[in-house]
């Protein structure tokens, strides 16, 4: 730390010198017309020799990220948003401009302008005519950034990350690929994008604890939403046939390699169609992105730190029951019949349960630690019990479960989907013993929604919906193990 505090201060010096002698160290708009990548697509390929009969000039600004000094003489990489190229600083060039070098830092901002050639060993490079400082460094870039261990501070310093990791970029890159991919995929199937409140009185179309805060002007208590699900089934309600929406969910929970209270998710409903239509909805959606994303359909994902799998997108995908899936990875199918034997097998395999929990919940569980990591290739669950659903419709062949899938890859969920429920008496049953869930200590039991219910009332057309975690489908197609990779920003503990 010593050592940073007289760099800092030695670049301070510079930055009076600098101002000293009339160079403004904060510069002003500079015309880049070049990028990096697109000069060395355009000229990497013509032989050292060519470049003699050339004299093509080219600007670009950048950041400096390597020097190298040798008197009257200077080479030094300079990155924009492409990638980094080589430039080349003589001082029989650049005359007094030379000068500026010697108030100039590895982290600092130029402009440059000059003409592209080949050294000796093939490196295409820009040998400078005109250089400007557009903005000075006053902390120096960390040394061997890519051997840091601790990841807190690439996660709290992402802008140190984003200049010094390339293959960070990227990934930031791909998502907003990733995005854009479902936006046009939506909208060229006659999707309408909407938005619903963020804030919302009563927080619900999701199991999990809201974050709460206070209108002083309404004087009333609003929740940082959960989900916007409701909000967009009032959208049937009133007409709309296909809606989506790429909204940011907030949700009062642990923080882990898959979770962050703050994350983004796709959410879209469809009037007239089932939770069936919609896996092959779902298989068309995700191919469709992992294409424009990825350019292929399989994708290298590392599950661990000794184990790499491909993940085939080729459809179609397993699917298989809540029942099949447990029976298949070891569960004792006994597990269904009661509360009492589920308990006894989540006892007997060390599965951490509530005291208080319900049979649903027992088994949410035992999928979880039994089932779930091994769901590697993309595979379809459906027929979920109903207590775990109280915003799906019922099976008509068996009421306890209902019309519900979700869909996992690489051991995780990715999607969440079921046939809507539009009885209004029915949702206004579960609704009351989600409430009585509540009141007995679930804090991620759902709120009564009186509003919603009465918008059912009006007559809502029979729907499907779904629920994507964008931050998970990135995470694969970026072959990233932590929700906080792919998110630019992610919450952390303040600094000590």
């Amino acid at each position: 730390m010593e050592e940073t505090n007289e760099l800092i201060q030695e670049r301070i010096k510079k930055l009076q010198r600098l101002k000293d002698s009339g160079v403004d160290p904060y510069g002003v708009s500079f015309d880049a017309k070049d990028k990096a990548r697109e000069i060395i697509d355009k000229y990497g390929h013509i032989a050292k020799e060519e470049f003699e009969t050339k004299n093509d000039n080219c600007t670009i600004a950048g950041r400096i990220v390597a020097m190298r000094d040798f008197g009257k003489a200077c080479f030094a990489h300079v990155q924009d948003i492409t990638g980094k190229i080589q430039v080349y600083l003589r001082k029989d060039i650049l005359g007094e401009g030379y000068g500026l070098l010697k108030n100039i830092d590895i982290g600092d901002i130029v402009g440059l302008t000059g003409k592209v050639f080949k050294t000796k060993t093939g490196e295409l490079t820009l040998e400078v005519k005109d250089i400007s400082l557009l903005c000075k460094s006053l902390r120096p870039l960390p040394e061997k950034w890519h051997g840091l261990k601790d990841i807190e501070t690439r996660y709290r310093q992402r802008y140190v990350d984003l200049i010094v990791n390339p293959n960070v970029r990227e990934v930031f890159l791909k998502r907003s690929k990733a995005i854009k991919s479902i936006r046009n995929f939506f909208d060229s199937r006659g999707f309408i994008e909407v938005e619903t409140p963020m804030m919302q009185p009563v927080p619900g179309g999701a199991t999990a604890r809201p974050f709460k805060t206070h209108h002083n002007a309404l004087g009333i208590d609003l929740f940082l939403r959960i989900a916007p699900e409701l909000y967009l089934k009032r959208l049937l309600v009133g007409g709309y046939e296909k809606v989506y929406e790429i909204n940011r969910n907030f949700r009062n929970e642990g923080i882990s390699t898959k979770h962050n209270p703050e994350f983004t998710m796709l959410e879209f409903y469809i009037a007239y169609a089932d939770y069936q239509y919609l896996m092959n909805f779902t298989e068309e959606i995700i191919t469709y992105v992992c294409k424009d994303v990825a350019g292929d359909l399989r994708v290298t994902y590392t599950i661990s730190e000794d184990k790499e799998e491909i993940i085939d997108f080729t459809p179609p995908w397993k699917r298989l029951t809540m029942a099949e899936a447990m029976e298949a990875y070891g569960v004792d199918p006994s597990v269904f019949k009661d509360l009492a034997g589920a308990r006894e097998f989540a006892v007997k395999n060390r599965i951490d349960i509530d005291k208080n929990a319900s049979h649903g919940k027992v088994l949410d569980e035992i999928f979880k630690e039994k089932v779930e990591p091994y769901l590697i290739q993309p595979t379809f669950i459906t027929d979920y019990p109903l207590e775990l659903s109280p915003l799906a419709k019922r099976k008509k062949d068996n009421p306890e479960l209902v019309e519900r899938f979700e869909l996992f890859i690489a051991g995780r969920e990715v999607v969440n989907a079921f046939s809507e429920l539009n009885d209004p008496e029915d949702q206004k049953g579960r609704f009351l013993k989600q409430v009585e869930a509540r009141q007995a200590g679930d804090e991620e039991a759902s709120f009564m929604d009186e509003d919603f219910v009465r918008a059912l009332e009006y007559g809502m057309p029979p729907a499907a919906g779904e629920g994507i975690g964008i931050d998970r489908l990135v995470m694969i197609l970026t072959n990233s193990s932590s929700i906080r990779d792919v998110i630019l920003f992610p919450q952390l503990k303040p600094e000590a």
